[in-house]
């Protein structure tokens, strides 16, 4: 099934990017709550909406992109994207790579501690060991790797909001019901979306089945759906807690406590922790990737234990940043920069040169 050209053509490309988007976009439930649910139950809904749609039209103009420019590496996309301007995105995925790995470490650390009961630094010296591993090994392993574990993702979550509606339906109805549409919706998508999908050029390398302009959009929408689904469900699920969720650090384990279910608990939370894994490996091997592209350009291969000795460092260095600053206040002031450096130097450039150059090679 996984070697399938349907399942590598339309679906890898998507389960790929959810991969690295939910460890830092909805995996603990914080960022929802930061982007959507701070606006209102009934706000957040379309502000979803908005999102998904700006993912959908990204991923499918860039996928042909990347098609058309034979540019399976963030590096070798941006060069021909920006041209002597790609040093700007390269400051902002570095930036924001940091940023995240940050997040995913203080949330894998919270979770070691208050679900499992073990020390902080043992879930995030697991992380790394794991994360190391899996990216010394490289794309063929972690394409399956992600792929397997999005399939149990989406079974977890399924499970979560089926229990969510049993037992908190009609609160979450009423919520949505009483709560005001809000002006914010549209722009809290749109900022949501950004820097989110700016670190899409680090999954490129599961795009490359793609043959056809037809099967590069198609994958592209398909895969900003793929993405958001997960994301949709557990909002949902929070709405029966809202508006105590708020100020819970891990939205997501603060729901499930509420659900007195320990075995749905523990399930998601392991979901949880690899969803974590994931992000961090997709972003990182991304990362190895654009170093790698030299070595080609060189002739060379990139050794295995460079890629090992990046992850690792990459990963020491989110860790302090995380425990000396917080998960909290690392979404809280630190994605909001991201957000806007991601639409100056790759969605504007996208939708506008990108979607130029794709219609001029038609013509």
């Amino acid at each position: 099934m996984f070697r399938s050209p349907l399942f590598l053509k339309y679906l890898l490309p998507g389960f790929v990017f959810q991969s690295i988007v939910i460890g830092g976009g909805y995996g603990t439930g914080r960022e929802l709550v930061e982007f959507f649910l701070t606006d209102g139950p009934a706000a957040g809904y379309y502000g979803i909406v908005v999102s998904t749609i700006i993912w959908s039209i990204v991923l499918a103009i860039a996928f042909e992109l990347a098609r058309l420019q034979k540019s399976y590496d963030y590096r070798s996309f941006i060069n021909k994207l920006l041209g002597k301007a790609w040093i700007g995105y390269e400051i902002v995925y570095v930036s924001g790579m940091i940023l995240v790995v940050s997040v995913l470490g203080s949330a894998a650390g919270v979770l070691a501690a208050d679900v499992f009961g073990i020390p902080s630094i043992v879930g995030i010296i697991i992380m790394i060991i794991i994360v190391g591993v899996l990216v010394f090994y490289g794309t063929s392993l972690i394409e399956k790797v992600l792929s397997v574990w999005s399939f149990a993702l989406y079974a977890v979550y399924l499970v979560l909001i089926i229990v969510a509606l049993n037992l908190f339906g009609g609160a979450i109805g009423e919520h949505i019901s009483s709560s005001s549409q809000g002006a914010n919706g549209w722009l809290s998508g749109a900022r949501y979306a950004a820097y989110n999908v700016g670190i899409m050029p680090a999954m490129l390398f599961a795009t490359r089945y793609i043959e056809s302009r037809k099967e590069a959009l198609i994958s592209g929408s398909i895969a900003g759906i793929l993405a958001m689904l997960p994301g949709v469900m557990i909002y949902t699920a929070m709405l029966g807690q809202y508006p105590e969720i708020l100020s819970a650090s891990i939205p997501a384990d603060f729901l499930l406590g509420q659900m007195n279910s320990p075995v749905l608990r523990l399930v998601f939370q392991i979901v949880l922790f690899g969803t974590l894994i994931e992000t961090g490996i997709g972003l990182i091997h991304g990362f190895n990737e654009r170093v790698n592209g030299v070595y080609v350009e060189k002739g060379k291969t990139m050794p295995r234990v460079l890629r090992f000795g990046i992850a690792i460092f990459i990963l020491v260095l989110a860790i302090f940043l995380a425990e000396a600053i917080g998960i909290v206040d690392l979404i809280a002031s630190g994605y909001g920069a991201l957000t806007w450096g991601y639409w100056l130097v790759f969605v504007l450039p996208v939708l506008t040169i990108g979607l130029w150059r794709i219609v001029k090679a038609r013509n």
